[in-house]
């Protein structure tokens, strides 16, 4: 995945990077600290201006986040009962969680959206929500952007201080983003292995 990744951002440049940034939102396995640390040692090259990288990074993120708003939207709340009962073990959810979420998004909509962008996958699947309750579609988009401005800052800003640092750092970057997807991978594993309805924990 990483020679995918740096190949990409090599033969296209920013068109590389936003096409990146739109996958990794919509296909979330695809890690944006990888993207983003390339894309910043590339800036340390002198390949990248450091604010046009970020833009284009934030328009990708931003135009995947849409896609799964546009999916929820489409699903609608009332719709997604029948799949939660049916799949929840395998979302990790339950209708009465899906319930409470819905409510939080009823009150606090822009600010969930806006914080979510600095947490591993919730950043990309709490647009799914978002849509769901026909969140404004206009604050879906600045809260995802102002959010992701400051989350792909920071990783660029890294990428390009430890492409300062030090020579062929592009060696390290393969392995790293193997322990950040497997990382990932066992957590889902282990909250799949340790889920239970609410009903049932209440039961026991």
């Amino acid at each position: 995945m990483t020679d995918f990744i740096l190949n990409l951002i090599q033969a296209w440049g920013y068109v590389g990077i936003f096409i990146l940034m739109v996958l990794e939102n919509v296909f979330p396995p695809i890690p944006s600290e990888v993207i983003m640390g390339l894309g910043g040692i590339a800036v340390s090259q002198g390949r990248f201006d450091f604010w046009t990288l970020v833009a284009v990074a934030v328009a990708g993120t931003t135009a995947g986040n849409w896609v799964w708003y546009a999916i929820g939207r489409w699903i609608g709340y009332e719709r997604l009962k029948p799949f939660i009962d049916r799949h929840g073990r395998w979302l990790t959810l339950d209708w009465a969680e899906v319930e409470r979420l819905h409510g939080w998004f009823v009150k606090y909509g822009p600010a969930i959206v806006f914080f979510a962008r600095f947490m591993p996958v919730a950043r990309t699947m709490v647009s799914l929500p978002a849509g769901m309750v026909r969140m404004n579609q206009a604050k879906f988009l600045v809260w995802t952007a102002a959010g992701s401005t400051i989350w792909i800052a920071a990783l660029a800003g890294a990428g390009h201080w430890f492409g300062k640092q030090f020579a062929n750092l592009d060696a390290f970057v393969g392995p790293l983003a193997l322990v950040a997807i497997g990382t990932l991978v066992l957590i889902y594993v282990w909250r799949v292995i340790r889920w239970k309805p609410k009903a049932s924990e209440d039961e026991a």
